[in-house]
């Protein structure tokens, strides 16, 4: 029996906070569908990049909209959006690579939660520090959007599980270890250690950016589900960051969740194609395996589909769907069934873990 706290409650999206339809073809009829849909299942998005932004351009305020920059409340607010993973990772544009020191990196991340943390408490009215699939409903019954910290990059272990138990002190929900020198194309025994570990502390792991072999080892792994918080149908586009169809069908048996994302390079310039990808990644992963990161949180200089070029774009994505033929059941899955599904399978999966059975 579900918990009384995932019980929809709308979250005051409605027509009037929509954004015009991007063209003709679009129905108002369809589009209110799905901002019927979005006000009950809003959006979780996997992937926002807003904390490294509003770093660098501190004179952002995302309380008011804001043309410098993809994100604000209100934009978010228009778009349905529910929850969001606020990514601590570090562009490389700038300094060092492989050449990086652990020790800056650890300083980065850090660095980069203390800025998350910051952002979360300043707009206490809109956002809601988020730990748990139940704080997630309970943000949402609020009218908050749930904020989850992550990912962190595997680096910043630095060859160590007490900063993996630190970064998770923190608030940190999500692990990304591409780049890390335990998840090449082999995992190494320190890499089995933060799997294992990650599972027991409820830490999802987050494939993105890692090659296709490191990802299906990962997901075989882990016991817990992978995510893979931004990326797009390889098959469709053999972008180097795009999940070919093995790491999609690896992803779908580890009951895991591929979040699309809204990167011209990756999915091509329009909406419809975004929903090919989407269309992809459901037939592949399966209904329950696809969701959305749209990778948002830039200032524009990214390049994004036309008619998703923020977070308000959300209803009229949802809106194609439907014309596709999808079921509003698939859809609130998309949205948000999914993301939550996730992340309490990661927390069952610690319970188990640290349940006295199964140190025996």
């Amino acid at each position: 029996m579900a918990d009384l706290q995932d019980e929809p409650h709308p979250v005051g999206i409605g027509a009037e906070d929509l954004p015009a339809p991007a063209g003709p073809e679009t129905k108002a009829s369809t589009l209110d569908t799905a901002a019927a849909l979005l006000s009950v299942h809003p959006v979780a998005d996997g992937c926002n990049t807003l904390v490294w932004t509003l770093r660098q351009s501190p004179y952002h305020d995302i309380d008011t909209p804001d043309a410098g920059v993809d994100t604000d409340i209100p934009r978010l607010r228009a778009g349905g959006v529910g929850a969001q993973f606020w990514s601590l990772l570090v562009p490389p544009q700038g300094r060092p690579g492989e050449g990086e020191a652990d020790d800056q990196v650890v300083s980065d991340t850090l660095e980069q939660i203390d800025a998350a943390l910051t952002l979360v408490r300043r707009y206490p009215d809109s956002l809601h520090m988020a730990l748990s699939a139940d704080d997630m409903a309970d943000a949402r019954n609020r009218g908050r959007i749930a904020s989850f910290l992550g990912p962190v990059p595997g680096r910043a272990l630095a060859g160590s599980l007490g900063a993996l138990r630190a970064f998770h002190a923190l608030g940190v929900r999500i692990l990304a270890p591409a780049g890390a020198p335990w998840a090449q194309e082999t995992l190494t025994a320190f890499g089995h250690e933060v799997v294992h570990e990650a599972n027991r502390l409820a830490i999802l792991l987050d494939l993105a950016g890692c090659g296709p072999a490191a990802a299906c080892r990962l997901a075989g792994a882990s016991k817990a589900p992978v995510v893979i918080s931004n990326t797009a149908a390889a098959a469709l586009n053999p972008h180097p960051g795009n999940a070919p169809d093995e790491v999609l069908l690896a992803v779908r048996e580890a009951n895991g969740l591929v979040m699309v994302t809204f990167d011209s390079a990756r999915t091509g310039d329009s909406l419809h194609a975004v929903a090919d990808h989407l269309d992809h990644v459901r037939a592949v992963a399966g209904p329950e395996g696809v969701g959305l990161g749209a990778a948002f949180g830039t200032e524009p200089t990214v390049l994004r589909p036309t008619g998703l070029t923020d977070p308000s774009g959300y209803p009229r994505l949802i809106a194609e769907l439907l014309d596709r033929g999808w079921p509003e059941s698939d859809l609130a899955l998309l949205t948000w069934g999914n993301a939550q599904r996730v992340i309490r399978d990661a927390e069952f999966t610690a319970r188990r873990k640290s349940s006295p059975a199964s140190l025996l």
